[in-house]
Formats: C-alpha cells, structure tokens, sequence
C-alpha cells in the first residue's frame, strides 16, 4: 500500500479514508476518532466555526495540524454564489486553496443542486481552487464537474447521513469507469462493510462523518473503517474471481484416483 498514493491536484496522500467533525460526542472523542481513522484530510464545514466562542476556541484548535489537512466544505450553502463566497472565506481563514464544494438544492433530503453546483465549480476552478464538488450520482454531471477543472468528484452513496451504504453501485461504477480524475464516495457510509463495497468498486477514496460519529463508540467504528478501506481497495486492486452460477470444486474432481465424475 505504501505506493498506492491517492492524488488530488497537487495533493497526495497515503490514506483513502477522509473524516468529518461534526455531531461527536465531544471533542476529546472527536479528536481519538480522528487518530484511530489514520485520516490525512478532515473537512470543516466553515458556516459553523464559531469564532466568538466565549472559551476562545474553536473547532479547528482540536484538530492536530501537523497530522491533518483540513478541506473546508460550503455546507448549508443553497446558491451558488452564497457557496463561492464561503469558499473564498475559508481560503483567507485557512490558508488552503482546497474546498469540498455543496451546493443544496432541497432541505429535507440534502440532495445537492446540480446546476448551481456547475455554476460555482466552474467560478471557484477559474478562481484558483482546488474544487471536491460533492454531487448526486450522476454520470453525465461528474463528468460535465470533470470537464470544468475539478481535481475530483465526490458523489454521494445515498442521502447525508441516512447509513443506508451504497445504492446504486452501478452508476457509482460507470461514473469510476469514465472519470480521468479520482472519484470519492461521500454521504451514506454507515459501517465498515458499505466502506468495503464500496472501495471494490474501484472508487479512489471515501469521506464520511455520520457513519463513525454517530456510532455507539465512535473510536473503534473510526478504526474499523480505516481497515475496511484498505481491504476493500486491496480486494480492487487484486481482482476479484469471477461469479459462477455453479459450484466449481477447490480439488478439481478430474484426475483424481477412483473418482468418476456423474
């Protein structure tokens, strides 16, 4: 594994899994969780730092810096220019010309807005971000996201934070088939086998909150996430055997002594 970087424009990194921050317990827990994950990337959603906090902290003071790079994301953005202003605000606040760009279309199912989503990848790209579009599963628009300079396409595996693991795994695998730029499953992970899945499908890394935040001990669903991901993306890489309608024998029964087939 220690070869099989994943690159997202100028960025590598060595791990597929990124986490979130919000809805830990705490932020002691928050901060375990992120270490057992063996993350590189965590994202921020920049509309809820409070920097007014009467502690003088934030968020971003319980993230280890020197461990994880932070992508902030423009969650609970419904236009696209209310999600290109945020991103340009996290820039300056950040440091970072990376954003996890949501532009949502309806309140209730978190769906994303596909035109304003087009709409503001193709400002922020020719502004200089590294764009993480998080979009519906889609094959015609991750590619027209693609299309447009974004370093990545981030479509979701069913709704934010509903658990329900991957729904359509066959446009998840066409959208994978077409892409020329990595693809990341993000929303709808809700334990270690839907991570699983969905790294066999060849996707080149995952981004979830809900499914290790909201678990009964968030630390240990943090790490068993972080091994499902490397198992899935090795079961990619080494192919798995071919589906059989009928047995077929380990010991092949030809050539055996006495045996004669019926």
């Amino acid at each position: 594994m220690s070869n099989d970087v994943l690159k997202i424009g100028t960025y590598e990194f060595t791990s597929r899994l990124i986490v979130g921050t919000g809805k830990y317990p705490s932020m002691a827990v928050m901060q375990a969780a992120h270490a057992a994950s063996g993350a590189e990337m965590v994202t921020v959603a920049i509309r809820r730092i409070n920097l007014d906090d009467a502690s003088g902290k934030t968020m971003l003071d319980f993230i280890d810096r020197t461990k994880l790079r932070i992508l902030p994301n423009t969650a609970g953005c419904y236009t696209a220019k209310d999600a290109v202003l945020t991103a340009r605000l996290a820039r300056e606040l950040l440091e970072t010309d990376l954003i996890k760009l949501e532009v949502i279309g309806d309140a209730q199912t978190l769906h994303p807005d596909a035109r304003g989503t087009l709409e503001a990848a193709e400002e922020l790209v020719n502004d200089g971000f590294v764009v993480l579009p998080y979009i519906g599963d889609d094959p015609v628009v991750c590619k027209q996201l693609e299309e447009l300079g974004c370093a990545a396409v981030m479509p979701l595996a069913a709704p934010i934070g509903s658990g329900l693991g991957v729904c359509n795994p066959y446009t998840i695998a066409i959208i994978k088939e077409r892409a020329k730029i990595p693809v990341i499953v993000d929303a709808g992970v809700g334990t270690a086998s839907d991570a699983a899945i969905a790294m066999e499908l060849g996707v080149d890394a995952l981004l979830m909150n809900t499914g290790i935040a909201a678990a009964g001990d968030p630390v240990r669903m943090a790490d068993a996430m972080r091994h499902a991901v490397i198992a899935g993306r090795e079961a990619f890489l080494a192919g798995r055997m071919e589906k059989r309608l009928y047995a077929n024998a380990s010991s092949p029964m030809r050539d055996l002594i006495g045996t004669k087939p019926s």
